[in-house]
């Protein structure tokens, strides 16, 4: 039978910065229904693509893997969320999604579109670095973990590709490949491409925490 699966640091990460954390099931028609219980909302990452047609690409490259029933889900919380001007973080995959919503496109495959790319999905452990990456100036990213390089993990094989009439491209790796987000005219719309959950570093537990007090707000 089918059944939901989510990791737990995700929910102890909410926990910790003092967030209650509610599991939304994937049900497209009730997704209005869940933004008027819920203060903020998590895109989180998951080993699957967004469907390339929906952002208007012409091909598919062979690595894509969709799951049409969360994306759809995925994207009308995203696109209500957006609506109301509620907190927004997205994950990873959920930060693909997010610069989907906001009118942007993805690189399918980073080892086919990017020269000399990183090891955007490393070998090491998850609760480890992968690479750097710079922070820019003048960003929410910036002002919420206070410094101009991190250390982040890395599991993903997309990207976002460019920013979009709507975002703001807030850091990037050092081959060039966009690593966060965040939505203009926004109170709190970020994108990390890298997994908070893990703490790998100080500014991860600081993205949580400020997601959490935009909540309160």
């Amino acid at each position: 039978m089918p059944w939901y699966a989510l990791r737990q640091n995700y929910t102890d990460a909410v926990v910790e910065a003092g967030g209650v954390p509610l599991a939304l099931p994937h049900e497209p028609d009730q997704a209005n229904d869940y933004l008027d219980i819920i203060d903020g909302l998590v895109i989180t990452g998951g080993a699957f693509d967004v469907d390339p047609s929906i952002f208007g690409a012409g091909e598919r490259h062979p690595t894509v893997v969709t799951k049409d029933r969360r994306t759809a889900f995925e994207l009308a919380t995203t696109r209500g969320a957006l609506e109301r001007d509620m907190p927004l973080l997205g994950i990873c995959g959920g930060q693909q999604l997010l610069h989907v919503a906001l009118g942007g496109t993805l690189i399918q495959h980073i080892p086919d579109e990017i020269p000399d790319a990183l090891a955007h999905e490393q070998l090491n452990p998850r609760d480890e670095p992968g690479h750097s990456i710079s922070v820019l100036p003048g960003t929410l990213l910036h002002r919420i973990v206070g410094t101009d390089a991190l250390d982040v993990n890395s599991a993903h094989h997309q990207a976002a590709k460019d920013a979009s009439d709507e975002t703001i491209i807030n850091a990037v790796a050092p081959d060039g490949v966009i690593e966060g987000i965040e939505a203009i005219g926004k109170r709190f719309c970020l994108g990390v491409q890298w997994h908070p959950e893990y703490k790998v570093s100080a500014g991860d537990g600081a993205i949580f925490q400020a997601f959490i007090d935009a909540c309160d707000h």
